[in-house]
């Protein structure tokens, strides 16, 4: 295999990688660890590069892979072990304390037929503004046939330390009112947009409107599967045993000032994480790591 092309780049503020192995493109973001993009020669986007994201240091980016840590989403509905987590009386950002701050490229080198991309976070002595806990964290990317994200988490303190994590990952669909997904069939999860119902899934889950739904007892493969494509995304999960599926629609998406108004037709955000009942908790020494595998393969 021909060794793998490394460029820098900068987009608006931020420093990138985009880095070719083999038949893979991948644009990576400094800030927030953030897998932007992820290609196929000759094939559609895996992962969604959203047309209208901002490239603005310390803010956040509508798209890619977000890493969201040690909180998913709103705090307040975290588990009180994580929210206990937190010692600060300033309002808490939604999805944690990672996605706005720079990382540190620990190396990119090739393992056999692969390509590894190692990024960590360098972490204060005391923890993160609000957030005193000595947890050391790395995303590793490794390219063969397919995209493997892991995030690892280390406990190197002396005390347990609770948090809740998510690979947010936006998938890059056809339409996504022509999907569907399967894997879901008979489980339940959390319909956030009705009171935080706890609901069975029948079937497949297709799309018809605004989705935020919390799914509990997840199994490793889930499937997103695009007939106008031809093809179908494949999602293998470890460390975890919770999704969040997510996609705006029209309302929401009209909200947004960094999504086109059509961009929600798209893209599909399946989040690999642990949420809700799902908490991780590290005692001292002690590792997690999240991680998900990605490929696509034809209908």
């Amino acid at each position: 295999m021909p060794s793998p092309h490394v460029e820098t780049v900068k987009l608006d503020e931020l420093n990138c990688w985009r880095i070719r192995h083999g038949q893979a493109e991948l644009l990576v973001a400094q800030q927030g660890a953030h897998i932007l993009s992820y290609q196929l020669a000759g094939q559609p986007p895996l992962i969604w590069l959203n047309d209208e994201a901002v490239f603005k240091a310390g803010k956040s980016i509508r798209a890619g892979v977000p890493v969201c840590w040690p909180w998913f989403g709103n705090l307040a509905r975290n588990p009180q072990s994580v929210q206990d987590m937190r010692q600060s009386n300033d309002p808490a950002p939604a999805h944690g304390l990672v996605r706005a701050t720079d990382w540190e490229l620990l190396g990119i080198e090739t393992q056999g037929q692969s390509l590894v991309v190692e990024l960590v976070l360098p972490m204060p002595q005391g923890g993160l503004p609000g957030w005193p806990h000595p947890v050391d964290l790395k995303l590793s990317i490794r390219l063969d046939e397919q995209l493997h994200i892991s995030l690892t988490s280390h406990n190197r303190g002396t005390e347990s330390v609770s948090i809740s994590q998510a690979l947010h990952s936006y998938f890059a669909v056809s339409d996504v009112r022509q999907v569907h997904v399967e894997g879901l069939d008979g489980l339940d999860y959390i319909e956030t947009l009705d009171d935080w119902k706890t609901v069975p899934q029948a079937g497949d889950l297709h799309f018809t409107g605004e989705t935020d739904r919390i799914y509990l007892n997840t199994p490793p493969q889930l499937s997103i599967v695009d007939p106008a494509w031809q093809r179908r995304i494949q999602l293998t999960s470890s460390g975890s045993r919770s999704a969040v599926i997510w996609n705006p629609w029209i309302d929401r998406a009209a909200q947004f000032s960094d999504m086109a108004a059509d961009g929600w037709q798209r893209m599909l955000c399946i989040e690999t994480a642990n949420v809700m009942n799902d908490v991780v908790t590290l005692a001292p020494g002690a590792s997690h790591t999240l991680g998900v595998s990605i490929s696509s393969a034809a209908l």
